[in-house]
Order: structure tokens, then sequence, then C-alpha cells
């Protein structure tokens, strides 16, 4: 066993309530909002202790694997093991699955805390106290949630009743209550006791298990299924698909923690938030003397108490108050602060229709295991991208049934195989590539590559690609 807590960190969501800056393909917690690192690396921060943490394990999908491994390998945190959740069935299951590995390389006894990787929180000693104290509560063989201490009457989040003290700081669970309404939110607030439900947990794996096995079999049966039947792919473990999908759609609140006699919640007095809403966001950020927060290339005028976010053009925003303004490079969002609970319906709707769809799914940029490409026109047959790829880096040996393709090299150097040859370019050369010809683009040198890309032929969609070696392990 051992005496360091293991995290496990889920990563696999995929709102869009931060539209247009969070996507399908591109939620939340793998962008950088305020700040230099995204929220998943600042999560992978929090756990970089050695002498306190194992290295995490982090639960995900295929789709994020490469932006998971590439985003802690960035900020040089190592990580015990990608687990990749073959359909999405909620918290109960992936965390059944990771306590099953934890259990089976460090025992039953062990501690696992599992935490969001989409939450901002400011870790200080008093971040720090509440961990130390939800372990000794685990290590005391109870199941223990973080409960956050309210600020205001928020309707955003379910509420915990705390009961009994347990001693530690540790309180007994009286009941789990829904998401409320803004009267009753005040009401819960005002009464005092109650506390936000973090979905931050500190878990003894051994009863964990247990109680999964007594309140939750078909949970634990079809995660023990999957663990048997994965596969290792790289740095990645794939779950086994079937047995994994016969899993219920249920949260660990739903499966474990609202049936269960052991539940106990630690009151958390921290800097907490789940960034749910752009309201939320602004509250985070640092204001200005007219209560703004403003990053990228903005300018406000006249403006009071509002967000203004920009990753590509320049936003002028002149007489306004209480607004959201946040630019994409391919979408604006402008709404009231009041509103920006409600951007999921306005996602909703954008995604039901056809011409707008694309827009809550990919950016114009998308990111890749060698680099990424942003897409810069799109006609009738035809379309431009940029590519970049990174220092040491190539592409997978492919084809393209339906398109040729020409590269132009802007930055860098390229080496480019096309058939049998190998062919060396520098900046302002160019190479053509045949409909059908095998080819693959590498990154020889120490700066990274960057070309134009322009793609002629019947279909060029991204699915026309015919993979015969790829590093990545992707088909």
């Amino acid at each position: 066993m051992s005496e360091k807590i293991i995290p496990v960190i889920m990563a696999g969501g995929k709102g869009t309530r931060l539209w247009p800056l969070s996507r399908s393909s591109a939620p939340k917690q793998f962008m950088s909002l305020l700040g230099k690192n995204t929220l998943f690396q600042r999560t992978l921060a929090r756990v970089a202790d050695t002498e306190r943490y194992e290295a995490p394990i982090v639960l995900t999908n295929a789709e994020f694997r490469f932006l998971v491994a590439e985003q802690a390998r960035q900020i040089d945190q190592p990580l015990s093991k990608i687990l990749l959740e073959p359909v999405a069935r909620n918290t109960a299951p992936a965390l059944a699955a990771a306590a099953l590995i934890v259990a089976g390389e460090f025992g039953e006894r062990a501690i696992m805390q599992v935490l969001a990787s989409d939450h901002e929180i400011v870790e200080d000693d008093v971040y720090r106290d509440c961990v130390a104290r939800a372990a000794e509560a685990a290590q005391a063989g109870r199941l223990v949630t973080f409960g956050i201490t309210p600020t205001e009457p928020a309707t955003g989040y379910g509420y915990i009743e705390a009961g009994e003290e347990l001693g530690g700081g540790a309180c007994a669970v009286k009941r789990f209550i829904e998401k409320p309404d803004r009267e009753r939110a005040e009401q819960l607030v005002a009464a005092g006791g109650y506390l936000w439900n973090s979905g931050m947990f500190m878990l003894p794996v051994g009863i964990f298990l247990q109680e999964l096995r007594q309140l939750a079999p078909e949970v634990l049966e079809a995660a023990t299924q999957a663990i048997a039947g994965a596969k290792a792919d790289l740095d990645f473990v794939r779950l086994e698909e079937e047995a994994f999908s016969k899993a219920p759609d249920i949260s660990i609140d739903y499966a474990i923690f609202e049936k269960t006699p052991i539940a106990a919640v630690v009151p958390s007095p921290i800097e907490w938030s789940d960034l749910g809403s752009w309201d939320s966001v602004w509250k985070l950020g640092e204001q200005d003397g007219s209560g703004n927060v403003a990053d990228g290339r903005t300018t406000l005028l006249d403006t009071h108490n509002s967000l203004v976010l920009s990753k590509d053009i320049h936003v002028a925003v002149q007489g306004m108050s209480d607004i959201a303004v946040i630019a994409s490079e391919d979408a604006v969002y402008i709404g009231r602060m009041e509103d920006s609970q409600n951007v999921g319906k306005l996602v909703k709707h954008l995604a039901s229709m056809r011409e707008t769809a694309p827009l809550t799914e990919t950016h114009r940029t998308s990111y890749r295991p060698w680099g990424g490409y942003t897409s810069v026109l799109n006609g009738d047959r035809f379309q431009v991208k940029r590519l970049f790829v990174k220092p040491g880096r190539r592409l997978s040996l492919q084809k393209h049934h339906h398109r040729s393709e020409h590269w132009i090299v802007v930055r860098g150097t390229a080496e480019v195989t096309v058939g049998e040859k190998v062919i060396p370019l520098r900046e302002n050369e160019s190479v053509y590539i045949p409909q059908g010809e095998l080819h693959r683009l590498a990154n020889p040198g120490k700066i990274l590559l960057e070309l134009i890309e322009v793609q002629t032929g019947s279909y060029l969609g991204e699915d026309d690609i015919i993979r015969i070696e790829d590093e990545f392990g992707r088909d």
C-alpha cells in the first residue's frame, strides 16, 4: 500500500457552457481562460507534490487522449495512467474502473482523491488543510466529499446538508439537495449548515469498492469486465467497449453517496469555482477600476462590470454595462451577464441547425499530437489550411482517395516523403502531392514548422485519410 494519496482526475467532459471558446472537441478543461496554463494543467499542479501524491491517473476519452498527454508533458507532470472511456457513462462507472486499478496497484487500503479537471481552485493553506482533513476521514473509513462554503445563493450547484460532526473537521452527510431555484437557494444559505456539492471526493478504495458491490453491483460488474478486457495503447489504457457500455449511465452521487450510510463532508471555505458560466469567469478575473475583466485584443470605453475576451479579432465595446462579449476565431457571443448561465440553451439551438452546428463542435484551429492546423478558407472543391508541426514530430504516412495537396513552407524546415522520394524543403519552397500518392510530413528542425496547405478535389473531409503508418496509434 502507498502512504501517498492517488489522484484521479476526470477530464472527459464535453461541456459547452463557455461557448464560443469551449466546443465539444475542445472543452474548457483544456483552455487557458485568464492565465497561461489550462484548467487541466492547473489541476495537475495541485497534485504535483511528490511527498503527498503518487503520479495521477487521468480519466478521459479517446478524442482527448493526445491533449491530455501533451498538456501534461508541457508542464513536466508525469502521469501514472491515462484511462480511456470508450463510451460516456457518467462518473460512477469511470471511478469504479479507476478504483479497481488503484486497488490492484496500491492495495485496497489506498486513498484516492477524485478531482475535476475544469475547476478553478486557489491552492493555499486553507485548501491544503481541507485535503488533509478529508484524507483523515477517508482513512477512518468514510466516503468523503468536499462541501464548498457558499458565498451566494447560487442556483447552478447542488447542496449538501451537513449533519453531526465526526471529528477532525468532517461531518456526516444528512442529505443531498438538487439544484434549487433562487428563492430556495436564498433560504438554504440563510439557514446555514448547507454546502455546495463540489463533485470532488476522497475515497478509501477498498470501502468504496465494497459500497459499489452492495449499492451498485451492475456498475462494478461492468467496470470489472472492462478492466479485464482493457488493452494498452502507447501511453493509454483502453477499457473494453462492450463491457463498459453495459454500465448504467449514472453519477457517483446517485449511485453511492445518496445511499451510503458512511458518507461524510468536509466543509471547505476555499476559493473555488466550477467555471460553469461566463459570469463565474468574470467574478474570478482581475477587474479594473470600472469592474471590467478584459483579455486579448480589446478596447473598452465607458463600459462597466463586463467581461470582454478575444482570442483573435480586436473587440471594441462602448457604453455598455453588465455584459459578456466573447470572441473566438469564428464566432462571437454577446449577452447580459445575468443570462450567462443559459448559454447551453443557445448552444443547443445552434447545434440543431445544419449551418451552425459546426460552430458548437470544432474551432477553426484543431490540435493534433504532432501540432495542428487552422482552416483559412473553404470553397467549392478547394480549401486552404495553415499547418504547424512541432520540432521533431511527423505526421502519419498516409494517402487520400479524393484530393491532392500543395504544401508551401512559410517558416522552418520540412522533410516531405512523396512516394519513394524524401524531399527537404526550406522557407518559400513547395511540393505537390498527387491524389492517391503515399506521403508524410516531418519537422526535422528545432523550431516550429509552418506551412500553407491547399487541398483540391471532389471530397475534402478529414475522414479521407488512409493511414499506413502512425506513431500515435491512430487508425
